[in-house]
């Protein structure tokens, strides 16, 4: 049996890659910051639920020890993410942007996930067949994002990019350092969550699909790659 934890994972893509997982066979932990919203969305779906908020380290250790004393850990989707945006919900581009909004969405994006992983490793070090799914975004793209023709070079955010662009080096360094594990970033695409106020252009089906797709590699899968469903992306 495969056990797997996703973070942010109380609705959107983490509450959809949950769904395919269960049905595919594993073992859920759903990591949710809101207990209630958590349980709700555990009970619905047969997933068990850990209290997990990635930005205290008290919150991740107390995870940890739960999934540890309940079995250990094959599989960790770094999902949980947060954007930047101004009172009145509008992405804050370059003329606005502070160092405290890039502050913010890195301590979720960026340091939740080091911190979450670290936390974790000793148990994803025990598995036969350890994987690591970093959810990043095509706007991590430098290449895309350069490119005056390519759609993503039209977005004006700062934080929320720049902090996908960090995690895809967090996900190269980490493969690296861990050839045992399957470690790789991926870029779900345009989805209609929350996080952009509905207005992707794909459902979480559709963009849940490469996640589940990378949670699911065995031992001789691809490592330290930056992929949509589509196939590899420029870094």
């Amino acid at each position: 049996m495969t056990t797997t934890l996703i973070t942010g994972a109380n609705k959107g893509l983490g509450y959809e890659t949950a769904r395919r997982l269960i049905e595919a066979g594993h073992t859920v932990y759903l990591g949710s910051r809101d207990p209630e919203r958590g349980r709700a969305a555990a009970g619905e779906l047969g997933a068990r639920l850990v209290v997990l908020d990635v930005t205290d380290d008290a919150s991740v250790e107390a995870a940890a020890a739960l999934v540890e004393a309940e079995g250990g850990l094959d599989v960790l989707v770094n999902n949980a993410g947060i954007e930047a945006r101004s009172a009145g919900n509008g992405i804050i581009g370059a003329a606005e942007v502070t160092a405290d909004d890039l502050r913010t969405v890195f301590d979720t994006n960026v340091f939740g996930l080091v911190r979450v992983t670290h936390a974790f490793l000793p148990l994803l070090h025990k598995s036969a067949a350890p994987v690591i799914v970093n959810v990043s975004s095509g706007l991590a793209s430098l290449g895309r994002v350069s490119d005056p023709g390519h759609p993503a070079s039209r977005y004006p955010g700062v934080a929320y990019p720049t902090s996908k662009t960090a995690v895809n080096m967090i996900t190269v360094q980490f493969a690296k350092a861990f050839p045992h594990m399957r470690i790789n970033a991926v870029e779900p695409g345009f989805t209609a969550t929350d996080l952009n106020g509905r207005t992707g252009t794909q459902t979480v089906e559709q963009g849940a699909e490469i996640i589940v797709r990378m949670a699911r590699l065995g031992a001789d899968g691809p490592t330290g790659t930056y992929s949509s469903a589509e196939g590899p992306l420029p870094w």
